[in-house]
């Protein structure tokens, strides 16, 4: 990419950014009109003094010194006043905009395809809705409104100089290119610096989370000393990066109060003179060296708003790469609502593949008739966990068609397909909460009647009613204090709360002891009934008793029928995985 579309990049990124800012425009507008006269009541108050001086020196009216003394303090007042009328402005309306870009994000972030999180670590999905979202807050709280501040603060410090004593100002003035070359260093080698840091950042968060996902993996093979090293690693690699990047202040800041003293000296050297020769008066020494004290602050502050803008475009840059990521299921304009679902689902020569053309299934029809039960099976990788990923349109096909009660999944709603389809998977997702939110997930229809209701069904409230709270016993983060059994059958009560119309299980008696299967046949058989249920299973012997098995090799679909037809094929798929498992046995 090239200078020029670098800076069209970063344009609209900028005009983006304000689109959020938009609906609190007029608060921003009077933040601004407190800021601007903060601005001039600063300006104003060395001039007071300097008359003070003056009034002093040539022996006045002691009443105008008193009069000028009630004008300094109610100065100090009101910039007192639109001080925290400012501050309190831009600290609501940052605090509200940054909400609402954190929304979005994770808003979008959820209409994403699984295929977005197959390839993006968590790590740094993480550091997005938090970390970047979050170095907005400054730019909309401070920098924004300090930017134009501080411009219109060395315009009106400028200016009043000149006015003053224009051969005085020009002497001042005199350091401004070396001031401007030094500037554009910083910012340039300060924005470098920042994005080492974000990029740094984002590969221990991205690390962290996932070793923390992996630990009892780390503990069992005793791998903590090797992690820690590689963690170590990556902690100094950003503490090295920030330790630059604080350099950079360091230095900087440093220089440019050197150039302050500088100029400082200069002005009261030249400017004794002209008192000592009576051009110029002591008070207006005084507000000339109060001006050019403050005419470097503002400076400074311009150099480093520009580097925290810098890294707030930066951060907004990596937002916008998240919000503008369209791997994700679009719905159709004009759905079709189904009013009832039947479960009637058909594949319709399907071509699916997660990359290009590398095919995972292959040209695949079949029919699935409403109320009846079906299986897949096959050797790892042969399509079949694929199939009921696609069922719920978690992932788009490329060729063929998949329709529901002979309408195209793509014509109906993403939230009412979903709704109609209850998946219940071998490795169990429970939220940190209670068992009675994990089993309702927020919906409120669902009662507390109905969830022990759900329980008893699917055999799950015998252990929860042992629970020293019951349905209330904390759930911490994954479920992990409930053995792989008790929250497989706290999600067939989930699932059964929710009475879909299609069941979707994905291997849901794998890795479960002998005690605790025949519970969950028990909860299957009760799940199934009445509704088309579709299974994918490496045990056959929990898939015999199913209307139809689907036979899946290298992501064709191979064989079809019940177990007993299948067994009857000589030199068949099916016949030969159920004579290896005989053996295995």
């Amino acid at each position: 990419m090239n200078k020029t579309d670098m800076k069209e990049k970063k344009r609209n990124v900028f005009w983006r950014l304000q689109a959020f800012a938009l609906p609190y425009a007029g608060y921003l507008a009077l933040a601004l009109l407190l800021v601007l006269s903060v601005t001039a009541l600063d300006l104003y108050r060395p001039i007071i003094l300097g008359n003070v001086i003056d009034l002093f020196k040539e022996g006045g009216d002691f009443n105008d010194i008193k009069m000028k003394a009630f004008t300094y303090l109610a100065v100090i007042v009101l910039i007192f006043v639109c001080n925290f009328g400012q501050t309190w402005i831009l600290a609501l309306t940052g605090q509200k905009i940054i909400y609402n870009v954190r929304q979005k994000v994770f808003e979008h972030v959820q209409s994403l395809s699984l295929r977005f999180f197959d390839i993006t670590p968590v790590g740094k999905i993480v550091t997005r809705v938090t970390n970047d979202v979050e170095a907005l807050n400054e730019m909309f709280t401070q920098v924004l409104i300090n930017l134009i501040k501080n411009t219109i603060k060395i315009i009106g410090l400028a200016a009043t100089m000149l006015i003053l004593d224009w051969r005085l100002a020009l002497l001042g003035f005199a350091l401004i290119p070396l001031i401007a070359v030094l500037t554009y260093f910083f910012r340039s080698i300060s924005r470098t610096t920042y994005k080492i840091v974000r990029t740094k950042l984002t590969a221990l968060n991205t690390y962290l989370s996932e070793h923390l996902s992996g630990m009892k993996v780390i503990q069992v093979f005793a791998k903590e000393e090797t992690k820690n090293a590689e963690f170590k690693d990556r902690a100094e690699d950003l503490y090295h990066a920030s330790f630059r990047e604080m350099m950079v202040f360091a230095i900087f800041r440093p220089m440019m109060y050197i150039l302050s003293i500088i100029a400082v000296v200069t002005i009261l050297s030249a400017g004794g003179i002209d008192v000592l020769k009576g051009t110029i008066t002591v008070g207006t020494l005084y507000i000339f060296h109060n001006y050019i004290t403050q005419f470097f602050e503002p400076i400074q502050a311009l150099a480093e708003q520009f580097g925290t803008l810098q890294q707030s475009m930066a951060s907004a840059e990596k937002i916008f790469a998240i919000l503008d990521d369209d791997t994700r299921i679009h719905e159709s304009a004009f759905p079709v609502e189904l009013s009832k679902v039947k479960g009637r689902i058909e594949f319709k020569n399907v071509w699916f593949a997660y990359n290009n053309e590398d095919w995972i299934l292959k040209d695949v029809s079949f029919v699935i008739e409403p109320g009846s039960s079906a299986a897949f099976v096959g050797a790892t990788g042969a399509g079949k966990s694929s199939i009921l990923n696609l069922i719920g349109r978690y992932y788009d096909i490329q060729k063929g068609s998949i329709t529901i009660d002979g309408v195209d999944i793509k014509d109906l709603k993403i939230a009412d397909l979903r709704r109609a389809i209850g998946q219940v998977q071998q490795d169990v997702f429970l939220f940190t909460g209670d068992i009675k939110n994990n089993i309702r997930l927020k919906n409120d229809s669902i009662s507390d009647e109905d969830i022990v209701r759900a329980a008893k069904t699917v055999n799950a409230d015998g252990f929860i009613s042992r629970l020293e709270h019951g349905y209330d016993e904390h759930v911490t983060e994954r479920g992990s204090t409930f053995s792989a059994g008790e929250r497989q059958l706290i999600s067939f009560a989930r699932t059964l709360a929710y009475d879909p119309a299609i069941l979707v299980l994905d291997e849901a008696t794998a890795n479960i002891d002998t005690e605790t299967e025949s519970l969950i046949q028990d909860a299957l058989a009760h799940l199934m009934k009445g509704r088309t249920s579709i299974m994918v299973a490496h045990r056959l012997s929990t898939i015999q008793h199913a209307d139809k098995i689907m036979v899946m090799h290298d992501g064709r679909l191979v064989e079809e029928g019940n177990h007993k037809e299948l067994i009857a094929k000589e030199n068949g798929y099916y016949r030969k995985l159920y004579e290896i498992q005989l053996e295995n046995q």
